[in-house]
């Protein structure tokens, strides 16, 4: 992952609460990572690449047994070498969805190409038990947020197209196909 060098905002060990949502008697709060979620990062990451290889008609995607440590570390170097965050969605002290935000660059303007600044999800996930509940939508808000606070003043993800409801889902977002990466078995 290519990403403009930016210096990394000093963090605390205590996480931030930003946003808090009650919904039948239970309380989601948004907050951001701290070390003591971890784990259930790790968990989640793995469950949404679970998600990903089961969906995935090809079957490019697969779960290791090293994949859950592995991916972990690669999304936090992005987070922090990317002025990245990561928003966890909390229910009774549990883990039940996170979204991943970076910067991935600066304006840019070359002979063929002309963006403005721009971050990327690299990440969103919910578990299972919790999808369809608002808790996606909430946590896309709270990285949008954060990037659009950071100066981006657009927003760009990958979505395997094998995976409907998370396009549809996006679109319903605002988000609009820019690029579409074709395949073919020789």
């Amino acid at each position: 992952m290519q990403c403009a060098n930016f210096p990394r905002p000093v963090t605390t060990e205590e996480p931030n609460q930003l946003s808090r949502k009650k919904q039948k008697g239970k309380t989601m709060e948004i907050v951001e990572y701290a070390p003591q979620y971890a784990e259930s990062v790790k968990d989640l990451l793995a469950e949404l690449q679970a998600y990903i290889a089961e969906a995935d008609t090809e079957k490019r995607n697969i779960l290791t047994d090293d994949f859950r440590d592995k991916y972990f570390e690669k999304t936090m170097r992005e987070v922090n070498g990317c002025n990245g965050k990561i928003f966890l969605a909390a229910e009774n002290n549990s883990v039940i969805g996170l979204a991943v935000g970076i910067v991935e660059s600066e304006e840019t303007e070359t002979y063929c190409f002309r963006a403005p600044k721009r971050g990327r999800i690299t990440e969103l996930a919910v578990t299972k038990n919790a999808r369809n509940s608002g808790i996606g939508k909430a946590l896309l808000h709270e990285a949008e947020a954060y990037l659009r606070a950071l100066g981006c003043k657009e927003l760009l993800l990958e979505v395997l197209a094998d995976n409907t409801q998370a396009c549809a889902f996006y679109k319903t977002k605002g988000y609009c196909l820019r690029t579409l990466e074709m395949m073919k078995k020789l």
